[in-house]
């Protein structure tokens, strides 16, 4: 009895042991299950690495630039002794093609220059004939001739004198109705029975009368200094033509040498009251019209506009991957077509940039070089009539 029921308690242990081993089996297998569904789960999850963005090659460089006309702009001026002149007559109009040494204007001081031109052209004239008297020695008649010519020196004199006073007279009595006129105006003005602009109209009126007899004046004085003195040197003439002496000849001939660098430098006097082109090209601009006065503009801008170029305005960070001879091709607001050039020169200075972009956002501090770019020839015919536009380029590296 006691051999069965050890018997039968083994039995059921044996059973115990196998349940046992297979719950852990089942719990073992399980757990395997779950780390496995958590790898796989984790594998799904798992970013991929992205790709690495290749950037392109940079084979061009971008720059705003202006059109120019090679050569550079000249600004036209009169010469630094006529800068207060006013411009009497102008000979040219915005688009006419000029040369070298065309006359563009002349000065209102130009009649007064030709004048004196003249006179010392004159006095040339008596210099030689009065050496040619010294050294033919008196003749018959001589004596007689030279004070014919004091005679009608003097008369010329009178007469010059006193159509000049004459003249002087006529507009003191216009400065003294002139400067009634404006006073009466001016106490109807403080009345308020006259505009400012009507009392202003009759002081200017009065001013300009002034003016016109100091200018009266001051030609009466020059036209008795100027005859006395030619009345003077008549006379020692007449003295002199009784005796020829080798030092009265050398006297002569020396008046005759300056009355020649007189009218040279009457000649140069005048040349200044004509303003020419320095060189061949187009007008592009006028800034003084005749009867003004010539201001600090100038009378008028010229360019050379039968080649015209871009001057590109090149970021100092890129300026070393531009090369002389590179191609570029230019774009400009107002035409579809690209045009085309080819770097002709690169400056030696930073700067400041010119041309700025209209983008609120562009760096307007921005440090630049400025780049020559000369325009293929059809192109430059398009845009001959554009100076200053603003264009993009853009410049193929090579």
């Amino acid at each position: 009895m006691l051999s069965d029921k050890n018997s039968m308690n083994l039995t059921v242990l044996r059973h115990q042991s196998v349940a046992i081993n297979r719950r852990w089996l089942v719990v073992l297998g399980t757990v395997i299950l779950g780390v496995m569904g958590v790898m796989a789960w984790r594998g799904i999850q798992a970013p991929e690495e992205e790709p690495v963005a290749v950037l392109p090659e940079i084979t061009t460089v971008t720059a705003l630039g202006r059109l120019e006309p090679e050569g550079e702009i000249i600004q036209l001026t009169a010469p630094t002794s006529a800068q207060e002149s006013r411009i009497q007559a102008l000979l040219v109009a915005e688009g006419d093609v000029v040369e070298q040494g065309q006359v563009i204007a002349i000065l209102d001081n130009h009649d007064r220059m030709e004048a004196a031109f003249q006179k010392a052209e004159q006095q040339v004239q008596i210099a030689r004939a009065q050496l040619a008297q010294v050294k033919a020695g008196a003749q018959t008649g001589e004596i007689q001739a030279q004070e014919a010519e004091i005679a009608r020196l003097e008369a010329n004199q009178a007469g010059n004198v006193s159509a000049q006073r004459a003249t002087v007279a006529r507009l003191d009595a216009e400065v003294q109705n002139a400067q009634l006129e404006a006073q009466r105006y001016e106490t109807l003005y403080q009345q308020g029975a006259v505009s400012a602009s009507q009392r202003d109209s009759k002081q200017l009126t009065y001013t300009t009368a002034q003016r016109q007899l100091q200018e009266a004046q001051a030609a009466l004085s020059r036209i008795e200094s100027t005859g006395q003195e030619q009345i003077t040197q008549a006379r020692a003439t007449l003295d002199r033509i009784a005796e020829v002496r080798p030092v009265d000849v050398d006297a002569a001939e020396a008046e005759v040498q300056s009355a020649i660098a007189s009218v040279a430098e009457a000649q140069a006097n005048l040349d200044q009251s004509y303003v020419r082109s320095p060189a061949n090209g187009q007008v592009l601009e006028i800034h003084t019209l005749a009867g003004e006065t010539i201001g600090n503009d100038g009378i008028a801008t010229l360019g050379q506009t039968q080649q015209m170029l871009v001057v590109a305005d090149v970021y100092q960070d890129d300026i070393t991957k531009v090369k002389i001879g590179q191609p570029v091709a230019i774009i400009t607001p107002v035409m579809d077509e690209v045009l085309q050039g080819t770097v002709q020169r690169i400056g030696l200075q930073v700067k400041a940039q010119d041309v700025i972009n209209e983008d609120p956002a562009a760096n307007i501090d921005a440090k630049v070089v400025e780049v020559h770019i000369q325009m293929d020839e059809d192109d430059s015919e398009t845009v001959a009539a554009l100076t200053n536009l603003q264009v993009t380029t853009t410049i193929q590296m090579e």
